[in-house]
């Protein structure tokens, strides 16, 4: 490494954010970003570790130690043309991943992990800045025609890389604008949509087509797809979680998506009726993960009267528990910047009820304290506990229960076969469907999953789909060692 006693020298710094009492009077992203003689000294404590397990880590395969000495090195167009060569769209990554390279870190054994994802954020947004990012179309085109359905990272990561193998593309998205859940279910705070615009001026500048309001199956018939010699299904895992709770039909429950979706939207100036609005309201979210903290983040922005969150689950411990090990994601709590924000956390609380009032209208959720009975060798048991209910206002219940899988609409129509979990089945490592010439990836095959696992399936089926249809492919694939330590 460019610097081999980096970790010794420097600490860790993150990028900060602008004050709550500022930030949630708008929808704009609020972080404050390092300053470059920062982001060298952060760069610079990537360690010569020998086996760099944040390769495993990261399920792109990212070349992390080596952007990072080029980063040291302030070699920046270096460390971007390295952070793209595994990772087509870093900007998103650099925003929304949970960053898995950072828990398997090796510096992580002994130090706060090397902040990787902040580096590689600031390396995106630079090459951007300095007009490094430019559009790089086919010297040749093959002949050969692909259908691309869906828009979110895995299917432009598909696009932009059977683009660049020299197939036509056509990318079909069944929403009005481009970019799956990254347009619409994450928040403007976490990402602005100018960073999804720029990035299709980009592909769109090297040839892809992009079709929005096509639903394929409902306003676009399954028999025009058989006119493209390669079809790649990409559309996520939307179906959405729901509750066996009486009352679930109240005037006020509703789910997460649709109340995220609405909101940047009207953000943009489409037309939404009936918005659903946390203005003055007293705001209960059920599920804490990351969909629930943006929910909190909305509904602050919003004007929510109070904003209580429920999980069913314990609280994770505050420190990596014994039971995740290193290189391991670990289970620990995580405070998001929309907890921050203002927000009462509840843990191992299950909803009983929604309360209506005689319109139906939600006004009320009665709960039940509740423990994990764990007995070996058999599924954990949710025990309720006696004389905990309890009856908490409320006007606006979100679901960000997480989805099920995906929709099965489409593999109905085209034939393809699902697994027990309504996944699109796939043939192991060659993303390839019971029907020959139609491919799958993202989460439609592997079930809800990270933004990162999206662009890692995206690349790895378009490979597979260049192999089918010429035999052989130049695309670049991750290592197979590298893709088993990944995989599990």
């Amino acid at each position: 490494m460019g610097k081999v006693t980096g970790f010794k020298e420097f600490k860790r710094q993150n990028e900060t954010y602008t004050p709550v009492k500022d930030r949630v009077k708008h929808y704009k992203e609020f972080t404050v970003p390092l300053s470059n003689e920062e982001i060298t000294k952060q760069g610079s404590r990537c360690m010569d570790c020998g086996i760099p397990f944040c390769h495993s880590g990261c399920p792109l395969g990212n070349l992390i130690p080596d952007f990072n000495h080029m980063v040291h090195q302030g070699e920046w167009q270096k460390a971007s043309w390295i952070l793209h060569s595994t990772n087509n769209f870093p900007e998103f990554t650099g925003r929304l991943c949970p960053a898995p390279c950072e828990q398997s870190c090796v510096l992580g054994l002994i130090e706060d992990p090397v902040s990787i994802e902040n580096i590689e954020k600031m390396i995106v947004e630079r090459a951007f800045k300095e007009g490094w990012i430019k559009p790089q179309p086919p010297k040749t085109r093959t002949g050969k025609t692909i259908a691309i359905v869906g828009s979110g990272p895995a299917g432009l990561a598909a696009a932009q890389q059977l683009n660049r193998a020299g197939h036509t593309v056509t990318v079909f998205e069944r929403d009005d604008e481009i970019g799956g859940l990254l347009r619409y279910g994450i928040p403007n705070f976490k990402m602005e949509k100018e960073i999804i615009d720029r990035r299709l001026r980009i592909l769109e500048a090297e040839g892809i087509t992009f079709k929005t309001n096509v639903n394929v199956g409902v306003n676009y018939d399954v028999e025009e797809l058989k006119a493209f010699n390669a079809v790649v299904l990409c559309g996520g895992a939307t179906e959405r979680r729901s509750l066996p709770t009486p009352g679930i039909d109240a005037d006020g429950v509703v789910q997460a998506m649709d109340f995220l979706t609405q909101q940047t939207k009207v953000l943009f100036g489409k037309k939404v009726e009936n918005q659903v609005l946390a203005t003055d309201k007293h705001v209960i979210v059920i599920g804490g993960g990351d969909t629930g903290s943006d929910c909190v983040g909305t509904s602050n922005r919003q004007g929510a009267k109070s904003v209580v969150n429920f999980e069913i689950m314990p609280k994770p411990p505050g420190h990596r528990s014994p039971t995740t090990p290193w290189p391991f994601w670990p289970l620990q709590l995580k405070t998001s910047s929309s907890h921050e924000e203002g927000v009462e956390r509840n843990w191992l609380i299950n909803t009983k009820e929604f309360i209506t009032d005689e319109n139906n209208k939600l006004t009320a959720l009665k709960t039940v304290n509740v423990e994990w009975k764990m007995v070996p060798g058999e599924r954990p048991q949710l025990i309720e506990i006696e004389g905990t209910e309890k009856t908490w206002p409320c006007d606006l219940a979100l679901l960000a229960l997480g989805f099920t899988g995906p929709e099965n609409t489409l593999a109905d129509r085209l034939g393809i076969k699902t697994d027990a979990r309504s996944n699109y089945k796939a043939a192991y490592g060659k993303y390839q469907t019971n029907i020959p010439n139609i491919f799958t990836a993202g989460d439609m095959r592997r079930g809800q999953s990270l933004i990162v696992w999206a662009i890692s399936e995206g690349r790895e089926a378009a490979r597979q789909v260049d192999i089918y249809l010429m035999g052989k492919s130049d695309l670049p694939t991750k290592d197979e060692a590298g893709d088993l330590v990944a995989l599990h």
